[in-house]
């Protein structure tokens, strides 16, 4: 646990611990939460971010587009040797978001996937119900009635993963209003406390700590 930490600090210090890894190199986990900021993937366009005001804007060189990052907020860094464990990039996503679904199950809430769309959603009518979402999605608006909980961007470097995922646990969300999430114009970002589920950013970061320990393993 690396409590309130600097985003470009972090980002830097995770290249530094890739690029110096042996194939002997154990593998860690960073848990985090970072000062607001913006940050942008490689395919992000400058179009997407709005009005950032006085938020920094941090170029990445993690997949996706832009997003945002601010306390209240669980950052998981999972530094892996994919060819160690013994799975590919694909797995790996899959893995992640298999995470942040027992996570929020943990805390009584239905977290979904939408096809082509990494990260986790709820439903903002009814983050409890255990229905899952039925038939296809509307064509023009694939995220109708959800809210996005968790954002998931990656880098792979011979083999060895960096960035990651974060949960929105309770924080100030007005930021997202002044971006298009993950390029997506009118995305709704939601957190565990706007959809009634009062938990301390430790209590969801141990949770995620253990589930991300248990579901990457090899």
């Amino acid at each position: 646990m690396l409590g309130l930490v600097d985003y470009l600090a972090t980002f830097e210090a995770m290249q530094t611990f890739t690029d110096a890894r042996t194939p002997q190199t154990p593998d860690a986990l960073w848990i985090c939460e970072h000062p607001a900021v913006y940050t942008q993937g490689l395919a992000g366009k400058a179009d997407h971010v709005v009005n950032p005001g006085n938020i920094p804007v941090v170029q990445s060189n993690r997949g996706g587009q832009v997003t945002f990052h601010g306390p209240g907020q669980v950052v998981a860094y999972p530094l892996i040797n994919l060819k160690r464990a013994g799975y590919y990039v694909k797995e790996y996503v899959y893995r992640i978001e298999e995470s942040i679904l027992k996570t929020l199950s943990h805390f009584g809430v239905t977290g979904h996937r939408v096809t082509g769309s990494p990260g986790i959603y709820v439903r903002l009518d009814d983050p409890t119900s255990h229905a899952a979402l039925s038939g296809p999605r509307h064509p023009a608006d694939p995220f109708r009635g959800l809210g996005k909980i968790a954002a998931l961007g990656i880098k792979v470097s011979r083999h060895c993963t960096y960035h990651g995922v974060a949960l929105n646990v309770a924080m100030d969300l007005e930021p997202y209003s002044r971006i298009n999430p993950c390029g997506y114009v009118g995305l709704q970002t939601t957190d565990l406390s706007t959809i009634g589920v009062s938990v301390s950013w430790q209590e969801a970061a141990d949770v995620l700590s253990h589930k991300l320990v248990t579901y990457l393993s090899p």
